[in-house]
Parts: C-alpha cells; structure tokens; sequence
C-alpha cells in the first residue's frame, strides 16, 4: 500500500479511535472503515466481531452502483434521461405513472417514494410487473423531491434488465465489480455465498419514525432468502475497502466504464435542489448520488466541513458512510453491523467520521 505515505499519521489514529470507541463504547457490534487514494486502499480495518473479508449490508450504499449502471446504459444509448420508464414496462404506465421520466427516477422526484415490492413480488419478472401497475402517485412527478428508499431502483433494476436481458444484480457483478477489480459479489448472492456476512443489531433507544421502512425492514436485508433477491437500492453487502475502491473508480475511471462526459454528469451535475423535508436543506442530487455544495449545508448531508464543496457520495442506513473528495482525491467509507436508532447521533457521527477521514490527507 504505497499510497498510503499520502496519510496523516495523527489523522488515522485519530479515525482510529474513534471507530473503536463506538464498538467499546456504544456498544456497535462490528465497524470497518477503509480509505482509499490514487486508485488502491490505502487504509482498512476492522473494529469488533468481524475480520477484514467481512462484507456488511450497505442498505442504500448500494444505490450508486445500480445507477452507475445506468450510467453505461444511457453512454451506450440504450437508455435516455428522457426515457419514460412505461415505454419499456408497459405495466408501470397506470395511476398516472405513464409520464415520469428515467431522470425522475434517478432524482427521486418521480412521485412514488412509498411504493412497495413484496418478497415473493420480487422474484420474477411477472410478478414485479404486475406489482408496478398497482403503484400509485403519491404526488405529481417533478414536483418535489421525497426520498424513494426502494422503489425507486426496483424501477431501474427492471430497466436494465429490460435493454440488457440481465437480472441487475449481474449488470453489476459484470459491468462494475469486475472490470473495477473489487473482491466479492456484492448483489443477489447465492446461499453458498453468505457465510461472511455480519449479522445485524439494533443499537440505543429507537426515535420516532414516520418513513416507510422499519427496523423489521432493515433487519431482513441480511437473510438468506432476500440476499438471493439482491434489492437494488438496499440490497448489497460489501467491505469497506470495496466500496472505497469504487468510488475511486468514479474518480479516475482508469477501466473507461463511463464517458468523461456522462461521469461528470454523474457525479457533479446537480439536478435535484428540491428541499428535502428531513434535512430542511436543498437535497443536491445528481442522477445517482449526493453532493457536498458550498452552500454551507455540507454537513446536514452527512459529509461534515472539511471535505470540499464537490466531494460526492450516498449514505446507507443505521450510519453507513460513502464518498469521494474530487479535491483530495480521498475516497471513504464507514460499514456498521450495528443499526443506530437514535437520529440525531446518527447525523453528528456521520461528520465526525467524515471529518477525521478527510484529515487523514496529508498536506
């Protein structure tokens, strides 16, 4: 690990200590964080029950990588933004859905955000279908942003297997996990294929919670049966070191997946500024994932003060962190097996995580 001669020493302790002191002293049951520099890892390991192989479930860390996809799809002209996502599901066109657009779904304004896909729906193409007709708006598309924390990329998952012929966990194994060299599978992973997942936990006193998805629904990620399912948008279990590799991807793209152009778009290219009621701050999405700005509202994103204004990145539930500083050329990522309920702890660890990790940079 050459590069990592481009860390701060005291910076690294200082991440260090405090990943630890969450699993001695919160009571989180497995933490791993790496960084990653110049196209390689630079720093990885592994706090509480659980070794460096160990893939954690990433919840919506996933999302970028289903939609890096669809980055492909649109360079290969397969897909447009302005696909309408009836005219190749021609099932998703009722209640109204007929209108929305590829970039709709990609942004989370496309009116749908609570919209469920039932585990036996899941599993075959019919039956997600005829799941999709019985969606309903819960508002006009284009008119606001909510946060689609699933259904959303069951929408794309149904895309891409819609151009390319392929169930989109294997679009991701074959178009992103291999050519970006990352170590282990990451969607729709086979019962022979999970022994090395961290179980999951539920940390501190629940807060109160008005979103669709409960503690139930993020418990379940992690059995068999809907591992094998690979949700698109919450699905994925990975290391640290993997998901930090691939947003190195995103920031060299030394494998060309992705034309400069549509990368750019992609990781830079603000389309989203609708507020997000949740955070009370423009949400600053591109068609995938999130970005710092330099509006002053970095940390209400979750990526704290010290990274730059174009640093991108999607957290995941419980306190999953991801990103890439364009600036330090810094990719980071936090995995936890334990699910934090209490909020606003959740928000402040998230900076402070990211904090320390961007003053892991040497100077």
């Amino acid at each position: 690990m050459s590069g990592s001669r481009a860390l701060d020493a005291a910076g690294v302790v200082a991440l260090r200590r405090a990943v630890s002191a969450l699993v001695d002293d919160r009571g989180v049951p497995a933490s791993q964080i790496a960084l990653a520099r110049d196209g390689e890892v630079v720093l990885h390991e592994t706090f509480g029950a659980a070794s460096d192989t160990t893939r954690f479930a990433v919840f919506s860390v996933t999302k970028p990588f289903v939609s890096a996809v669809v980055w492909q799809l649109l360079d290969e002209g397969l897909l447009r933004l302005d696909t309408r996502p009836a005219e190749l599901i021609p099932e998703f066109a009722t209640h109204g859905k007929g209108e929305i657009t590829l970039e709709q779904v990609l942004t989370h304004t496309a009116g749908f955000p609570n919209a469920r896909l039932e585990r036996a729906e899941a599993a075959t193409e019919e039956r997600r279908r005829q799941a999709f007709s019985r969606w309903r708006l819960d508002w006009a598309p284009g008119t606001r942003f909510e946060y689609h924390p699933l259904s959303a990329h069951w929408v794309l998952a149904e895309l891409i297997r819609s151009v390319t012929g392929e169930e989109h966990c294997d679009s991701v194994e074959q178009r992103i996990r291999v050519p970006l060299g990352l170590s282990q599978r990451m969607l729709g992973l086979s019962r022979d294929d999970q022994k090395d997942i961290a179980p999951l936990t539920p940390v501190g006193p629940p807060s109160e919670s008005d979103g669709a998805i409960t503690l139930d629904d993020l418990l379940t990620v992690v059995d068999p049966e809907v591992c094998e399912v690979g949700i698109p948008g919450a699905g994925g279990v990975m290391t640290a070191g993997d998901v930090a590799l691939f947003y190195q991807g995103l920031l060299h793209n030394r494998a060309g997946l992705w034309s400069p152009v549509m990368l750019q778009d992609a990781t830079a290219n603000v389309r989203n500024t609708f507020i997000d009621d949740y955070s009370g701050v423009p949400t600053n999405r591109t068609i995938g994932v999130c970005v710092a700005g330099s509006d002053g509202f970095a940390a209400r994103r979750g990526f704290g003060s010290r990274t730059s204004p174009r640093t991108f990145g999607h957290g995941g539930a419980g306190g999953q962190v991801a990103w890439a500083d364009p600036e330090s050329g810094m990719s980071f990522c936090y995995l936890t097996s334990g699910l934090e309920q209490d909020f606003a702890l959740l928000e402040e660890r998230e900076n402070v995580l990211s904090d320390l990790a961007a003053a892991c940079v040497r100077v």
